[in-house]
């Protein structure tokens, strides 16, 4: 290869090429194992680095590597940052002439290129895989990998041709990258790909830096008022919106306060899209207003916001857009504006990708009888398809073509200088009762998309930590809170913050009359018997003939809990089940309350409860001086109003001094006792050691700084 040089070392290459010293946590495990020439599943949050893994191995070894990457924008932006490092990379997907297609593939042949991405279809051409027959690949990356999996959340059909596409190829080596990836989306992957001994790096899901917040919002004036709120004290960031026409929305009213902004989403051209992105990425705009179209492989660092106007389809795609906020490191803010009103619209994208098998035949015979007897054409839109079929979602007609399409009953392509498309029947003697359809897996997919949905719309009304929750969904063992989520700051939990001994003592009672009022398993698992309102009303001992007609009241567990309310009782097992405590078995109609592996251990006093502690609570005790201490935890509306603006001053002079002295933030002060500064203002020494956590030797070593902050802002 003409003026590249081999670096047969990772690290020196590392250097050499990037100018990076050092690889991440998670990034080293990746790369050795790949220089073993493991086959590897990598799970790795945003903004962990993913690229690196694969890009960094391929500059070590001969032949070419394969990059599979769903957007041609993400190809671009990755192979221009590759090129501009002096790496030769390049791209092979539909934006590109058929010569310009065949003089890169003559290239890859000839050695002159170490990483060439290309887009999924281009595995279903013969020609490509022909051509590929004669080239020298030494690995497979699969970026964006969960597009292989149906329970993914950005299932792409296309994806489903590279298990194939891998075994013609003589099974090269293959990585396999992804930052949201639930264990089933996991075994998808591996099953989909065929991989031999595989290595799974799952790096964890937490991100922390990152700050959570789900906001209630019953109108659109207060959405807005919450944004102008972001943008004001974060100034750069992305705000996601679920359609095209809520983009225009948003965009006009935030240009009408003079902010700088730009709009992205797919009914925008090519070069529109373009222009947008440009001026994200180089500065010129603060704010980018999106639909999910925008933001794969987005890698502006110092973004500080995402906000989310509407709620997403699936917890996948909230914590992917969401983690496109924060990469470099320091604090961002995450939030949802959520009005369960805002549900409807993800309804109707479900029905959109969800046609059903009678919608789909019925559109097929619609071609049939209607193609040119000597072409097989079509050209109608796809509003006219949909009218024609007296159908009110067109996304339904858009679906039906590309199933039809994935079972080679049509085809469709563009027509030269128009948008409309021609739409092909391969053989119109053929009925549409013929097709192969798979009526199970449509079936299925539709349950999917509709579970996601429930899922993100559980997380919306959830009572616990923001991030446990999402580190639960993910199946990541051991999450604890984070004590950065406004769940958290509410009730003042620290993060990573265990209960008391009163509190775990109380979970573990109700987690034992759980497990008595379930049946244990021959392999140790629990399986419910009984509905959760049966169990509460054990543990609180009720006399409701109901009950009392049950075998519950024979349990040793029955009015355990007779001192709490029914209502606590039922917020109490909430928490549980966002903690990953407990969890739900039997049918939809009749769901059976028991206890997780997790809540076993925990049950036995295996294992530290980790669970926000749903009940607000104000305590004070006596310091040694006498003293009453106000405690920064529990019920802080007592303390008075949050200031969040004065709570944000604190805590970048907190982040800021620790970063001075080379500690944790929390090792300054904790996130709640910065809240009762804020809430409390003292401006006297005297005044602030009155809050719990600032203790002698920090105020003679912090205080004084802090209360300096506090006065500025009072104007004292």
């Amino acid at each position: 290869m003409s003026g590249f040089k081999l670096i047969r070392s990772p690290m020196e290459a590392l250097k050499e090429h990037f100018g990076f010293s050092g690889l991440r946590e998670g990034q080293d495990r990746v790369v050795a194992a790949i220089m073993e020439g493991r086959n590897v599943l990598v799970v790795m949050p945003t903004g962990g680095g993913k690229s690196l893994c694969y890009q960094l191995p391929a500059l070590c070894r001969e032949g070419v590597c394969l990059v599979v990457s769903p957007l041609i924008a993400l190809m671009k932006d990755q192979v221009d940052a590759l090129v501009a490092k002096g790496i030769p990379a390049t791209m092979i997907n539909s934006s590109l002439s058929f010569p310009e297609q065949k003089e890169r593939l003559s290239g890859m042949k000839e050695g002159s290129y170490k990483l060439v991405y290309v887009a999924p279809e281009r595995f279903g051409h013969e020609g490509f895989m022909r051509a590929l027959a004669e080239v020298d690949v030494n690995m497979v990356a699969v970026d964006e990998a969960h597009c292989l999996s149906q329970w993914g959340h950005d299932f792409r059909p296309d994806y489903l041709k590279l298990g194939r596409a891998i075994e013609a190829m003589g099974r090269p080596q293959v990585a396999a990258l992804t930052a949201t990836a639930t264990p089933r989306v996991r075994d998808d992957i591996l099953e989909h790909l065929h991989l031999e001994d595989p290595v799974t790096i799952v790096r964890g899901f937490a991100r922390e830096n990152l700050h959570f917040r789900i906001t209630a919002c019953d109108t659109h004036k207060e959405k807005y008022k919450r944004l102008y709120d972001l943008v004001k004290r974060n100034k750069t960031g992305i705000i996601y919106c679920s359609t095209r026409k809520k983009v225009e929305q948003v965009y006009e009213a935030l240009s009408d306060l003079g902010l700088s902004v730009t709009a992205y989403h797919a009914g925008m051209t090519d070069a529109q899209r373009e222009e947008a992105q440009n001026a994200f990425m180089n500065r010129q705009a603060d704010i980018v207003i999106a639909t999910n179209a925008f933001g794969m492989g987005i890698d502006r660092a110092d973004v500080r916001f995402v906000a989310h106007f509407e709620i997403p389809g699936s917890v996948e795609a909230f914590y992917q857009e969401a983690g496109r906020a924060g990469r470099d490191g320091r604090d961002a803010y995450c939030e949802l504006l959520f009005n369960h009103a805002d549900l409807r619209t993800q309804e109707f994208f479900i029905e959109g990708v969800n046609p059903g098998v009678p919608l789909i035949v019925e559109l097929y015979e619609l071609l049939r009888k209607h193609c040119s007897a000597e072409s097989h054409e079509v050209s109608w839109t796809l509003e006219e398809m949909a009218e024609r079929l007296k159908c009110r979602n067109a996304m339904q007609v858009g679906a039906a073509l590309s199933v039809l399409m994935r079972n080679g009953a049509i085809s469709r392509h563009d027509v030269p200088g128009q948008r409309v498309k021609l739409t092909r029947v391969a053989d119109p003697s053929m009925s549409g009762l013929k097709i192969p359809l798979d009526e199970r897996a449509i079936r299925e997919k539709e349950v999917r998309d509709r579970e996601k949905l429930k899922a993100m719309t559980e997380f919306a009304y959830s009572a616990g930590c923001r991030q446990q929750w999402i580190l639960n969904y993910f199946g990541e063992e051991g999450a604890v809170p984070c004590g950065r989520c406004d769940q958290c700051m509410a009730l003042g939990v620290e993060e990573g913050q265990v209960m008391g001994e009163e509190e775990t003592r109380v979970v573990r009672q109700a987690l034992s009359g759980i497990a008595r009022a379930s049946v244990r398993q021959a392999d140790g698992s629990w399986q419910g018997r009984w509905g959760r309102t049966k169990v509460i009303h054990m543990l609180k001992g009720s006399k409701s003939q109901d009950l009392l007609k049950t075998s519950l009241v024979r349990l040793s567990t029955y009015g355990i809990l007779s001192s709490w309310s029914e209502d606590d009782i039922r917020q109490l097992f909430r928490a549980m089940q966002m903690a990953g405590l407990t969890k739900m078995s039997g049918e939809a109609d009749r769901p059976l309350v028991t206890l997780s592996p997790k809540g076993n251990e925990v049950m036995m006093g295996r294992q530290e409860v980790s669970m926000i502690w749903p009940f607000a609570r104000r305590s004070a005790a006596p310091d040694r001086r006498g003293q009453t201490r106000v405690r920064s935890t529990g019920d802080f509306a007592a303390l008075g109003e949050f200031d969040e603006d004065l709570f944000m001053k604190l805590k970048e002079l907190r982040n800021e001094l620790a970063r001075e002295a080379g500690i944790p933030a929390y090792a300054v002060f904790h996130n709640s006792t910065l809240e009762a500064m804020a809430r409390l203002k003292p401006t006297t020494r005297r005044g602030a050691m009155n809050i719990h956590g600032i203790g002698e030797r920090k105020a003679a070593r912090y205080l004084d700084d802090f209360l300096e902050i506090i006065a500025e802002h009072c104007g004292v």
